[in-house]
């Protein structure tokens, strides 16, 4: 049996700024991983040949997030600034769009004027259910399943007010050499601080009664502690074989069901040129000298943007929401498969003669990961309530931390992520002994 102070589960961004925040408060702590690598769904791909500094999960700092961008500086670590122009491809040919979606301005005049929640599938029914209104609706519903990576049956038209009331489209950063430098510089203060991270040790139990926990590895060691962190994704949480609580706590479990948890897909295709930027329809509609996204509408693989400044000759391909979810189960081939024919349309070419340019792939299905089980969190109608009870530790003991207990117009981020961790480790150092 081993004994430690303060134990955290999950060495992803939540549980690595809890520890951190922890640490700097002068506590030691160990932290368990279930994967052999630390960052959860912070992975920057480290294939030096094809994909050196590519995320294969988070990628972008969606606005000015102070936490986030207080502690690249804090690191030492630098963001670039990026840009995107969006382009969509509709009948056959490009367009410059401004507008994610037809009648924005319209829509969000009803959506700020709505006095009582409802998921985002009713709103549309009750105020925008005429024929005419049928490209918006499937606009959004591209939009809301890409970028939230939401289902429209559950989610909520209030959280989704809050986002688009307070986008910051002209902030967007990259961290420069990836998201996952940021990770390791959270994991060298704890562990130069003597804490420890312990890896590949995924934790299958938690036997507890008030500051007195023994927590039950998948290798049967046994970590005795007085408190407890649950930094695990909501997608792992919400899971069957979730870890198995003694004495359960039945309330926050089901608050944990009562938060949605999307899907997403990601992939890399590195071909052996740019062939995008010498399409004429693409020179005509744009410049294509910074990242770019283009919206490709009515596609298997919907969106996918490009990233010429370090890797000029790779598309990621983005597929999210329930249509992911309807795919999670195809191999790694038949995904890329699917990319390359939704580029044969687009571009008028044939997806052998696409094929025959890449040079390499890879996805990360997010969705069939053990240790993540989708993507991140949106909000259902009644989220909140679920949300202020797991944000409350059982019995000073138990203490949750991840993106999914956010609340705020940047929900689903790792700046969500780091804040929660941040606000976990506070709340803990109250009861702390």
């Amino acid at each position: 049996m081993k004994q430690t102070d303060i134990l955290i589960i999950g060495a992803g961004a939540a549980g690595l700024m809890t520890a951190y925040t922890l640490v700097k408060a002068g506590k030691k702590v160990t932290i368990l991983e279930a994967r052999d690598r630390i960052g959860g769904r912070i992975h920057t791909f480290g294939d030096a040949h094809h994909f050196s500094g590519i995320e294969l999960g988070a990628e972008f700092i969606h606005g000015n997030l102070p936490v986030t961008l207080g502690l690249l500086k804090e690191a030492g670590i630098k963001s670039n600034s990026i840009s995107f122009e969006m382009l969509r491809h509709a009948n056959g040919k490009f367009e410059e769009s401004e507008e994610l979606v037809e009648g924005w301005d319209e829509f969000m005049e009803k959506v700020n004027q709505l006095q009582e929640d409802m998921t985002l599938h009713d709103f549309l029914l009750q105020n925008f259910a005429e024929e005419k209104y049928a490209p918006m609706r499937l606009q959004l519903a591209n939009y809301v399943n890409g970028y939230d990576t939401a289902d429209l049956l559950d989610v909520s038209t209030f959280a989704l007010r809050e986002e688009w009331n307070n986008e910051d489209e002209e902030a967007q950063h990259r961290v420069a050499g990836g998201y996952s430098a940021l990770m390791n510089y959270l994991a060298k203060v704890c562990q130069d601080n003597g804490s420890e991270i312990v890896l590949n040790t995924p934790v299958r139990g938690i036997h507890w009664r008030e500051n007195n926990v023994q927590v039950t590895t998948a290798g049967n060691d046994v970590y005795k502690t007085g408190k407890v962190v649950i930094a695990l994704p909501l997608g792992v949480l919400q899971a069957d074989d979730a870890i198995a609580f003694h004495p359960v706590i039945d309330s926050h479990m089901e608050a944990v069901r009562n938060i949605g948890f999307g899907s997403v897909i990601k992939l890399l295709l590195k071909f052996d040129d740019a062939f995008w930027e010498k399409h004429e329809a693409i020179r005509q509609a744009g410049d294509l000298s910074a990242t770019k996204m283009m919206l490709l509408a009515g596609q298997s693989i919907p969106t996918f943007w490009t990233t010429p400044d370090s890797h000029p000759h790779l598309l990621t391909g983005w597929l999210g929401g329930p249509p992911a979810y309807r795919q999670k189960d195809l191999s790694s081939a038949a995904l890329v498969q699917l990319a390359l024919e939704t580029l044969s349309h687009v571009f008028n070419t044939s997806s052998e003669a696409l094929g025959s340019k890449l040079a390499a792939s890879q996805v990360a299905n997010w969705i069939t990961d053990p240790y993540t089980r989708g993507s991140y969190a949106y909000d259902k109608v009644g989220s909140t309530k679920a949300r202020e009870l797991l944000n409350q530790p059982v019995a000073g003991t138990l203490y949750f931390a991840g993106e999914y207990l956010y609340s705020g117009p940047t929900m689903g981020t790792v700046e969500a992520a780091l804040i929660s961790g941040k606000n976990t480790a506070e709340t803990l150092l109250k009861y702390a002994v």
